[in-house]
């Protein structure tokens, strides 16, 4: 397993498909994830800070998680088939471990919330990460040619079938 962050939530000005983007906290991968707008907002707004008057959906599950006397331990993007990725959420409810499957962007909305770690297998990685083709090149200054790659990418796979190559704005 490999600890990641999220890095962005990046949404096409043509389609306005979502796209959040781990990257590794150790390392050199990226890996985007096509999401809901809602999840990516709810993402971006608790990336960027803002509080919101009303607990969104996400805020919700945090607050039931507590007052059930659990912790969200960490959260884990465990597998990935025809394009779609699947996401365990692993509770520590008082010293014992529980599992729950779950979308990986409510997962990944909750950990940000939560600030536990995201962790992805190694598996997942290996099929859908992409790299920075300088070693020596920084993420921010990485980040056009990164997804420029990555929408080539799409062309060639076909996959999500509305991804045509298109620029990408920066939510969070």
């Amino acid at each position: 397993m490999v600890q990641m962050t999220v890095h962005s939530v990046r949404v096409s000005p043509l389609t306005q498909n979502r796209v959040v983007v781990l990257t590794e906290t150790a390392g050199q991968r990226y890996l985007p994830i096509w999401i809901g707008a809602d999840v990516a907002d709810a993402i971006a707004l608790q990336l960027q800070g803002v509080e919101m008057a009303r607990p969104l959906t996400h805020d919700l599950l945090r607050s039931v998680i507590e007052v059930l006397g659990a912790k969200v331990d960490r959260v884990l993007v465990n597998d990935i088939h025809d394009n779609t990725f699947f996401a365990r959420i692993i509770f520590d409810v008082a010293g014992r471990y529980a599992e729950v499957d779950s979308r990986p962007s409510d997962a990944l909305a909750l950990a940000v919330r939560v600030n536990c770690p995201i962790l992805v297998e190694e598996n997942v990685l290996e099929e859908a990460a992409l790299v920075l083709e300088d070693p020596g090149e920084s993420p921010a200054e990485g980040d056009l040619g990164l997804f420029r790659q990555f929408f080539d990418q799409l062309e060639q796979d076909g996959s999500p079938p509305e991804a045509d190559e298109e620029p990408t704005q920066d939510l969070a």
